[in-house]
């Protein structure tokens, strides 16, 4: 079985979409757990509570690796951001029949790519995706990484990649950041004086 996520409701068929390459592809995994941080983008959700318009595609922000075992990990960048972005979001988990023609994603585990439509032969509804997300922590199927167990190390990555980021990102991505990074964007302010 695949799973694929999404907040919409009642999909039967599931087609290929423009990708963040620029390739018309439909995302699976071959494990339900890893699907679930695709039921919120951050930078949506923040932008719209915040009445933040845009009318382009938007940004994402993909706070997630793997360990070596291909579990899962789930990283907060800011304080409380897992629950910030999840919490209260529901959604669609939507089940396909595993194909032949599914192809592997190697920098990706249990990942795979269709580029033709499916039909969907299942789905299953997420009240609550930050719930979800807690469960499969205490399941054992994915790690949180929480804010306050960042080494130095990380935090000083932050430092240096968010104002490059806000640099080059489009203005719904610059926005998230700057309301999610604002001591780290204002010091960099204040150095460039």
């Amino acid at each position: 079985m695949l799973y694929h996520a999404s907040p919409v409701k009642g999909i039967v068929s599931l087609e290929p979409r423009i990708s963040n390459h620029g390739i018309p592809l439909i995302y699976f995994s071959r494990k339900r757990e890893n699907v679930l941080v695709y039921l919120c983008n951050a930078v949506e959700k923040y932008c719209k509570e915040t009445g933040f318009a845009w009318h382009d595609k938007w940004s994402k922000w993909g706070p997630y690796g793997f360990n070596k075992d291909g579990i899962l990990r789930l990283e907060e960048y800011y304080p409380n951001a897992i629950k910030e972005t999840y919490m209260g979001v529901s959604g669609y988990i939507y089940k396909v029949e595993d194909t032949a023609d599914a192809k592997e994603l190697r920098e990706i585990p249990f990942a795979v790519t269709m580029d033709h439509s499916i039909d969907v032969v299942g789905y299953e509804f997420v009240p609550d995706a930050y719930e979800a997300i807690l469960e499969a922590e205490a399941a054992g199927k994915l790690v949180i990484r929480q804010y306050a167990d960042m080494t130095e190390a990380e935090r000083s990555w932050n430092e240096r990649t968010i104002p490059e980021e806000f640099k080059t990102g489009q203005a719904d991505y610059r926005h998230f950041l700057k309301g999610k990074f604002p001591e780290i964007l204002r010091d960099q302010k204040e150095r460039s004086l």
